[in-house]
């Protein structure tokens, strides 16, 4: 907020599982990750990095000079899911 009035936005994006090199061991190690995570997420999947980049764009663009504090999670509705 405070800097806002010079024209900086600072805001984050905060991802779900999303489908990488970083997250292909455990998705093959820890038994169960992989249903559970689809299970719970109302998008049925895990996400791909082009979900991601596309908030990134977002954020990089003079769409988003309007948007300041704001964490947009790119999870498939994982974090608004209600068991």
């Amino acid at each position: 907020m405070a800097w806002a009035a010079d024209n900086i936005q600072v805001n984050c994006i905060v991802p779900g599982f999303i489908d990488t090199a970083l997250t292909e061991a455990a998705r093959r190690d820890v038994a169960g990750l992989e249903q559970r995570v689809v299970e719970r997420t109302p998008a049925g999947r895990w996400g791909k990095p082009g979900d991601v980049a596309g908030a990134a764009v977002f954020f990089a663009s003079s769409a988003s000079d309007f948007v300041t504090g704001t964490a947009l999670p790119v999870d498939g509705g994982y974090s608004s899911f209600m068991a």
